[in-house]
């Protein structure tokens, strides 16, 4: 049985729209294909007739500064990400997410954009994009449009993206300045199982001692990726120190939303975990911003 009947392969933005839309039959978006394939040939994914190919168009594949801010194309692989002293300088949290997916041949051929295109509160490209303070551009038949990242997710699985009219082109975040640093860190099962049990990114701002500025995400912390904004209105303003720390952890376990899972942990031994990771993400991302 094959899993698709026409495979097409634009070079255009604007020839991909035209794909989606006027072919016949469902179509979808593929660049690296890792986990939409899966789907396909397990039955987790509704027939489709035709694969647009996204991996030739020269605009999703770019990584430039584009005025103050850094622009990532959707259809790069996560190796490349990683690897790029662009990304390393001013996004460090994405390069250890973008390191930490899967395994070596699956970063070699998976994308940023489908690994946020695929929806999940806790991807780990995701989480640190969140923290990072992206903007997501979409293309569709009325043209390009920015939105905010967080407004990509619906639910578990569930984008915004208007399956077969719009495709995800890639992301905007911010240029770092002196005193900005960003972390990334996570917990997974020793067996090497690539999917994490929890995971956390922070940028963060900082004056002197004191932390002017930060960001949290936290994954899964709820049915789309969370913010941790209580711990973080607990942290700007003030000095690392202990008791600043744990009214930060306080606030963000009264508001985070973990749930057991049989693949990866309970809710209760995430509650346990996230104070240590939480501790180590936020040091190593102050220490960061102090060099």
């Amino acid at each position: 049985m094959n899993l698709w009947q026409q495979y097409v392969r634009p070079v255009s933005i604007s020839e991909a729209i035209q794909a989606l839309t006027a072919l016949p039959g469902p179509a979808l978006p593929i660049a690296g294909g890792t986990d939409l394939l899966l789907d396909l040939q397990q039955g987790r994914h509704p027939p489709v007739h035709t694969l647009v190919d996204l991996t030739a168009i020269a605009e999703m594949n770019m990584l430039e500064p584009r005025e103050d801010q850094l622009f990532i194309g959707a259809a790069l692989p996560l190796n490349r990400i990683a690897r790029q002293p662009l990304v390393v300088r001013h996004a460090q949290a994405l390069v250890e997410a973008c390191d930490l997916v899967g395994g070596p041949q699956v970063r070699n051929v998976a994308t940023l954009g489908g690994n946020v295109a695929h929806a999940l509160p806790a991807a780990d490209g995701t989480i640190a994009l969140l923290a990072l303070g992206a903007e997501a551009e979409i293309a569709g038949l009325s043209g390009n449009r920015r939105l905010p990242f967080a407004d990509l997710f619906l639910g578990p699985g569930k984008s915004a993206l208007k399956q077969g009219e719009e495709l995800l082109v890639g992301f905007y975040l911010p240029l770092s300045k002196k005193g900005q640093a960003s972390c990334f860190k996570r917990i997974m099962r020793p067996q090497g199982v690539a999917l994490p049990i929890i995971n956390l990114a922070i940028r963060l701002e900082r004056e002197k001692d004191a932390i002017k500025d930060i960001r949290i995400a936290v994954g899964p912390g709820a049915p789309t990726p969370w913010r941790a904004r209580e711990a973080e209105r607990a942290l700007i303003g003030k000095p690392m120190q202990d008791d600043t720390f744990t009214a930060a952890l306080e606030a963000l376990l009264a508001h985070v939303g973990f749930r057991s899972s049989p693949r990866r942990a309970s809710a209760d031994y995430r509650r346990h975990l996230v104070g240590t990771l939480f501790k180590d993400t936020l040091e190593t991302a102050r220490n960061r911003a102090g060099l």
